[in-house]
């Protein structure tokens, strides 16, 4: 057996995934799932169509490849929707890429253009998989946490009442600092960046001469008359701006894994050097589809018949649903300003769990284990969201997905409900 290391050292640390996890629990305890943040509802039907109309086509085109950096037809209209969106004229080959769902656009914009001692600012709580990337990268993820400003008196707390702060957040640049990390709206919390928050953050970009990685999957899906602003869109960002999209969360399809990365030629020319030696090349019948689905929202953008209309208010019912059953329990729901997340206080359902002594591992960790295990109800632990100087302040909270079914809604409701009639009994 040879002694040489098998491991590459840039993944180090890298190795666990709290989805890995809590995918398989789920799974093997048959937990009501509001884990996992994809929808249990199926994606519009002019959707679905248009991907069985691609592959059932007499001739084999959809069957082969396409142009590796994008199907023509779906370059073409991301090109349209966010030139209409950013105020500018985008070149379909030039300014957009097309990968392997927004995931694999994240790891193209650490992989192309973070090196060997580069800092990276991650804000927290923040989506798990930017910190591994910015090791595998060779960088060094900077965190600054979004802090619980005082909420006003005998109103839940909302996503909106935890803030940067400016100064706090401006001792994070240094000229070591190649790039920030945006998500907005976010996962876990929800927030929705104000356009005055995004004005300090674009400030500090170009007084440092520092990248934006703005990761805005979410962005059809925001609650309460709240506005999704594009980081792209403010003075001097569009050079030095990454945008990233999924179309798994904006027609409910994350399984197809169709994302997109939208920015100047300058910096996208990088990412197409990583994707054409990973991925080279992602399914062409998907990509058909959700081109189809795009040039149809383009057709009624902001009407009340368009999906990006549509959708987010159907979550909102759900959202507020959910709410209201955890509020009746005794919970404690961050209200979200977008996205498919709840992050929910559990200190009021609090337990002394069997391994509570002698656990290295976060009370959320093992409290979200053992309900999967025992009332069959699947969330995810906060502290997985966060560094690792952090998770034990943030320990005490865990995350329910609201996108799904009303039934599935309903099944967590009903645990939930029988679960505080047996509280004094635990």
């Amino acid at each position: 057996m040879s002694k040489k290391t098998l491991q590459a050292r840039r993944l180090e640390g890298t190795d666990a995934n709290i989805w890995v996890k809590f995918v398989t629990l789920t799974a093997a305890h048959k937990a009501v799932n509001l884990g996992q943040g994809f929808p249990n509802f199926p994606p519009p039907d002019f959707v679905k169509d248009a991907f069985v109309e691609a592959v059932g086509r007499k001739d084999t085109l959809m069957h082969q490849y396409t142009r590796a950096f994008g199907h023509p037809r779906l370059v073409a209209v991301l090109a349209r929707l966010f030139g209409k969106l950013l105020g500018r004229e985008l070149d379909p080959e030039t300014n957009v890429l097309v990968t392997v769902g927004a995931y694999q656009s994240l790891f193209c914009c650490f992989q192309a253009l973070v090196d060997e001692g580069d800092e990276v600012i991650i804000i927290e709580p923040y989506f798990d998989c930017y910190e591994p990337m910015v090791k595998m990268a060779g960088g060094t993820p900077v965190f600054i946490p979004l802090r619980l400003k005082v909420a006003e008196t005998g109103k839940l707390i909302s996503s909106r009442d935890w803030q940067l702060d400016p100064a706090e957040l401006e001792a994070k640049f240094t000229t070591r600092t190649k790039a920030i990390v945006l998500n907005s709206p976010n996962n876990p919390l929800g927030k929705v960046f104000s356009r005055k928050e995004l004005e300090i953050i674009a400030n500090l970009c170009v007084k440092h001469d520092v990248l934006c990685f703005s990761d805005e999957v979410y962005e059809w899906l925001v609650y309460d008359g709240n506005e999704h602003i594009r980081i792209a869109s403010l003075p001097g960002m569009w050079e030095r701006t990454l945008t990233i999209g999924s179309a798994g969360k904006t027609f409910s399809a994350t399984g197809w894994k169709v994302g997109w990365t939208v920015g100047p030629d300058r910096l996208l020319k990088h990412l197409r050097t990583v994707h054409q030696n990973s991925v080279y090349h992602c399914a062409t019948a998907a990509q058909e589809a959700v081109a189809c689905g795009l040039e149809k929202e383009l057709e009624r953008f902001g009407k009340p018949d368009s999906y990006f209309v549509q959708l987010p208010q159907r979550l909102q019912q759900k959202r507020d649903f959910l709410i209201q059953n955890l509020v009746a329990v005794g919970m404690k729901p961050i209200v979200p300003e977008g996205a498919y997340f709840l992050m929910v206080d559990l200190s009021p359902f609090k337990i002394e769990l069997p391994d509570q002594a002698n656990s290295e591992e976060p009370y959320d960790s093992r409290f979200a284990e053992w309900m999967i295990k025992n009332k069959g109800l699947a969330a995810i632990p906060v502290s997985a969201f966060y560094s690792s100087q952090q998770k034990k302040n943030f320990d005490h909270f865990i995350r329910f997905c609201f996108a799904k079914e009303d039934s599935t809604l309903k099944a967590a409701s009903d645990i939930l409900q029988e679960w505080s009639r047996q509280k004094p009994c635990l």
